[in-house]
């Protein structure tokens, strides 16, 4: 794809990043949710016609892949060397937005290269040390955020056996002992943290994991991460740890995301509080971390013309605050999809996007001194 069309889709369709948000914002009136709410009821689809994930056909980005779009690159960024070792599983946001049906039909073009442009926004940053893996699945429409029904769980039901699935086959598939980094953001990060509970935590797999970055999507330190077997990064040489962050800028009003979660039951059934929200600030590599804005190598920003997309360095600073990744600096425009409360929600990867890349190469060589 070229990065015009690349540019402009994303400046238009960052909003749907916001679906997975929703689900901790209730945000919105009843209207909106009637106007969400897929039509019809949730019915499981015959168990053929779900994704074969042998096939190459049924991932976005994966070795071989003619195009893989996560080797796209800002301009004036070299096209990552051949990844030595490491592999990424990463887990696509939402990108469907119709109401006919609970799931995203495999077939869906407009859902297809949207998911393909987050891929090349977001999972681009791990492509310079890992082999990027990324399943098309199908995802829950952005209405089952919305909901707290059992259609709605059936199509969160539907879209995690998708992803767990695609991730048994990516294991398959790389060899055995060999570091892995896990990755997601939105809809993705949900589904990444039910990943974690059922297929890393406890298990052997487990001392593979360089990290897991499970942004976008608020995880409580004691009510959560004790089921998901890894702790939060601490450290920016540490490896086996969980990053996450929900980035806003002054004034913020995170209401909308703290008044559902706090006091919610947590993945280990305990209640979840507003301290307990993991922060990890991705300029740092640490849990509650502090940097200036000149400690941001790259901003992901578009050219004038939206023809191509640059990094630029010493804009952005952040710090954590009771569990918010807080912006400070000059941030630059970065599309007109800023949502209530001065919430950065679908720019939390482009904000940071070489801090992640940095972040990830750290934590592979801390994997690799460890072995």
């Amino acid at each position: 794809m070229c990065a015009r069309r690349f540019l402009f889709v994303v400046f238009i369709l960052t909003l749907l990043a916001v679906a997975g948000a929703v689900a901790f914002h209730q945000w919105g009136s009843r209207a909106l949710l009637e106007q969400a709410k897929p039509v019809g009821r949730f019915a499981p689809p015959p168990p053929a016609s779900g994704p074969d994930y042998t096939n190459a056909a049924h991932w976005i980005a994966r070795p071989g892949l003619t195009n893989d779009p996560s080797w796209w690159r800002p301009t004036d960024e070299p096209r990552p060397l051949v990844p030595k070792g490491a592999h990424a599983f990463y887990i696509h946001p939402t990108t469907y937005l119709k109401r006919d049906q609970w799931n995203a039909p495999l077939d869906d073009r407009e859902s297809r290269f949207r998911a393909a442009l987050f891929v090349q926004s977001q999972a681009s940053a791990f492509a310079d040390g890992a082999a990027v893996w990324a399943p098309r699945y199908r995802q829950a429409a952005y209405g089952a955020f919305l909901l707290d029904s059992k259609d709605a769980r059936g199509a969160l039901d539907l879209a995690y056996a998708d992803v767990a699935r695609a991730f048994d086959q990516f294991l398959a598939s790389v060899p055995a002992g060999e570091p892995i980094i896990l990755a997601g953001h939105s809809q993705g990060s949900l589904h990444l943290s039910r990943l974690l509970r059922e297929k890393v935590a406890g298990k052997p797999l487990q001392r593979r994991i360089v990290a897991a970055y499970v942004v976008g999507w608020p995880l409580s330190v004691t009510a959560d991460l004790p089921a998901l077997g890894l702790p939060p990064c601490r450290s920016a040489e540490q490896a086996g740890c969980i990053l996450s962050w929900m980035s806003f800028a002054e004034p913020a009003n995170p209401d909308l995301v703290i008044d559902s979660y706090e006091g919610s039951a947590g993945l280990t059934g305990a209640k979840r509080e507003r301290e307990d929200i993991l922060c990890v600030n991705p300029l740092t590599g640490t849990r509650d971390g502090a940097a200036p804005p000149a400690a941001n190598r790259g901003t992901l920003v578009p050219s004038a013309d939206l023809r191509s997309a640059r990094l630029l360095p010493g804009r952005v600073g952040a710090r954590c605050d009771r569990g918010l990744l807080m912006l400070e600096g000059a941030i630059p425009l970065l599309g007109p999809y800023v949502l209530p409360g001065n919430n950065y929600h679908v720019y939390d990867y482009a904000l940071f996007w070489d801090a992640v890349r940095t972040d990830s190469l750290r934590r592979e060589r801390a994997w690799q001194a460890q072995r």
